[in-house]
């Protein structure tokens, strides 16, 4: 049995719209009440799966809602949590949401709703793709995904513990740290590799996108990431922005050191380097 009896989903992409299979598959019984931005999209979640009450109003979509998820770009959340605390909530209302950065998103979004007598907690399970929209979601995406939330010093543990069975639920491993250290860790294994994807792509082939003929697989998987959605990503940048820099930053010193092996011809410091590079790879768990 779920501790939620029914859960809102604001914004039915590609995190959403595989929140609401997955919640169908696992949690049977559980209503799912879902937000659209537009009415086209609502339409589409209606049209797919029948059984979920797909609405605009965001006062429809929280109404009895024991648990409701922000899975929009993190720029548009705090408008929508306004929204959300102008309305009759239920009095066990749990909300998190699925954002790529915590400090800001916790630091704004924690006080909007404590105002409303709603609880607020940080999640970011690590899962996804560079394709988005509900078209693309599936069933599957966040089975043993790793899910990091963010409680903070205002946390009750009895909340803590709904929000981390729901994941659980879902399939994911749960880890908890602050919301700053989550934005540490997330600049340098998710956000520092989507700039070094764009960085790539730019350097490869903004001069002359004909070398494309001659790529294979090597290039494909190094800048797989570079496809996602710009708006999002840019949201995410500036939201990270000074451990994105700092991560950055290193990034910058490591290829200057590069480019200097490489001028000096020192083979010896390039197999080191490259040999450093190495080791620090093969400690990644496989899968």
């Amino acid at each position: 049995m779920s501790a939620e009896r029914s859960i809102a989903i604001f914004s039915p992409g590609l995190l959403g719209g595989s929140l609401i299979k997955t919640i169908l598959q696992r949690m049977p019984g559980v209503e799912i009440r879902v937000w659209a931005r537009r009415e086209e999209a609502a339409q589409e979640v209606r049209r797919e799966m029948p059984a979920v009450f797909a609405t605009t109003s965001v006062a429809e979509a929280v109404h009895g809602a024991s648990l409701a998820i922000l899975c929009m770009p993190i720029q548009h959340m705090p408008e929508i949590a306004r929204q959300m605390a102008a309305c009759e909530l239920a009095d066990d209302l749990l909300v998190t949401d699925v954002g790529s950065v915590k400090g800001s998103v916790v630091e704004t979004l924690e006080p909007i709703l404590t105002q409303a007598k709603a609880v607020f907690i940080g999640s970011h399970p690590m899962a996804g793709s560079q394709r988005t929209g509900l078209a693309n979601a599936s069933g599957d995406l966040f089975h043993r995904a790793a899910c990091l939330i963010t409680p903070t010093p205002n946390t009750r543990r009895e909340h803590l513990d709904r929000l981390r069975a729901f994941w659980m639920k879902l399939g994911c491993r749960v880890r908890e740290m602050t919301p700053q250290a989550h934005d540490h860790c997330v600049a340098r294994i998710s956000h520092l590799p989507h700039a070094m994807a764009v960085l790539t792509t730019l350097a490869a082939l903004q001069r002359d996108t004909s070398v494309l003929d001659s790529s294979a697989g090597g290039f494909r998987d190094t800048t797989r990431v570079a496809g996602g959605d710009p708006a999002m990503w840019a949201g995410i940048f500036l939201n990270n922005k000074d451990e994105v820099i700092s991560a950055l930053e290193d990034a910058a010193g490591a290829m200057l050191e590069l480019v200097e092996m490489l001028r000096s011809m020192d083979e010896e410091a390039l197999r080191r380097f490259l040999a450093k590079a190495k080791a620090l790879r093969d400690l990644l768990p496989a899968g």
